[in-house]
């Protein structure tokens, strides 16, 4: 309770107390450094795998181009193309045909080209389309 009392009392005068911080002598003749000093981060395996498995052009994953169904080589224009490029170009289309209810811009109305993409759907979701594009990747 003393402690706290001070502190207020303190507080309320406008004094400022005096704080002493240890002095430490850095040079070389002194003693060791502290010991809570940070270390510098070194490599672990985890980032050196990835950097290794990256190299070279090797595409993985939703990166890497796959065949695809008559469907979306209609719509892409390719017969082989990655998820990331197809979703680029179907939203390209959507964009260009003004395709999202103008009340709504999270509902996308399909037109003959998205409804062969999407289970003829008359709208979708925009958050359906990755999940309604995977049957079309071989």
């Amino acid at each position: 309770m003393a402690i706290s009392t001070a502190l207020i009392s303190t507080f309320l005068s406008g004094e400022t107390a005096s704080f002493h911080l240890p002095h430490f002598n850095f040079s070389p003749s002194s003693s060791p450094m502290p010991v809570h000093l940070r270390v510098a981060r070194t490599p672990t395996l985890a980032t050196a795998s990835k950097q290794a498995s990256t190299g070279k052009g090797e595409l993985r994953g939703i990166m890497k181009p796959r065949k695809v169904s008559p469907e979306m080589q209609s719509l892409v224009g390719a017969p082989e193309i990655s998820r990331t490029q197809a979703l680029k170009v179907i939203w390209a289309h959507i964009k260009e045909n003004n395709l999202q209810d103008p009340e709504n811009k999270r509902i996308i109305v399909c037109d003959d080209k998205l409804k062969s993409i999407f289970k003829g759907k008359d709208r979708v979701g925009f958050l359906e389309i990755a999940g309604l594009i995977t049957p079309h990747f071989l």
